[in-house]
């Protein structure tokens, strides 16, 4: 059966999930693109696909057929790609040893970046502030790539989380744009096990968290910049912190 009606009730509760309130109260967000709904279904996240008329269904897990114009109706991209995925949140709450903590990203483009230089350069924990953007955000999720499914990411009040850091003896490196430590200088030590602290794109980060953090780290630059967007400065320190740790 082709559902075409866009008073559909699966239609209906495909553009709830457009919403974080609705991602939330059922612990489900969307996918898109056959790229993403391939990574999902890799990673035991799919739930079941949502497809057009006339396309292949790539996997034996449960399938609805909508017409074109109801995928149009329940996608987020102007030009869809006939193809996406219920998938289920991340529950993965391990925190390994080379970890990146966000501190109020905002932009969704910024947040889908940032994840996917992370899983490039070997972090192996992600962790958001509460006050992130939502992590399920339909252009966050694009933005990763599917890297998402990758690697654990977990969110926490970091009023908690840096002291608890501290307890497990893991340094905590936060970033400023000056006034701290060449991130280029630091030692092979400094990067076998660490916690990089990225703040909001437009405060950086906290100054009651740069007073919790071990160092203080920054990237030497041109006097004729002020600052780096935060997914470039981050790409730029994962790189440097991956560099002689194999």
């Amino acid at each position: 059966m082709v559902i075409t009606s866009f008073d559909n009730d699966k239609v209906k509760y495909l553009k709830k999930l457009q919403k974080k309130k609705y991602r939330d109260l059922y612990n489900e967000f969307l996918v898109e693109g056959r790229h993403l709904v391939i990574e999902a279904y890799q990673h035991k996240m799919l739930k079941e696909i949502i497809l057009c008329e006339g396309e292949v269904v790539p996997f034996n897990i449960p399938y609805t057929v909508v017409s074109y114009e109801v995928m149009k109706k329940i996608s987020e991209v102007e030009t869809p790609q006939k193809i996406m995925g219920i998938c289920k949140k991340l529950a993965d709450t391990t925190i390994g040893s080379r970890i990146l903590l966000l501190d109020e990203i905002q932009d969704p483009g910024n947040m889908g970046t940032i994840i996917r230089s992370a899983v490039a350069f070997g972090i192996d924990t992600i962790i958001l502030s509460k006050n992130c953007v939502d992590l399920y955000n339909p252009k966050v999720v694009r933005s990763t790539q599917g890297t998402l499914f990758h690697v654990p990411i977990l969110i926490y009040d970091f009023k908690e989380l840096l002291p608890m850091l501290k307890e497990l003896k893991i340094p905590i490196y936060a970033t400023r744009v000056e006034y701290g430590t060449d991130v280029s200088t630091l030692t092979v030590d400094d990067k076998r096990r660490f916690a990089l602290l990225m703040g909001n794109e437009g405060n950086g980060v906290h100054p009651e968290y740069l007073e919790l953090s071990d160092k203080n780290l920054y990237i030497p630059m041109s006097d004729d910049v002020e600052s780096l967007n935060v997914a470039i400065a981050t790409s730029i320190l994962l790189y440097e912190m991956r560099k002689t740790n194999g």
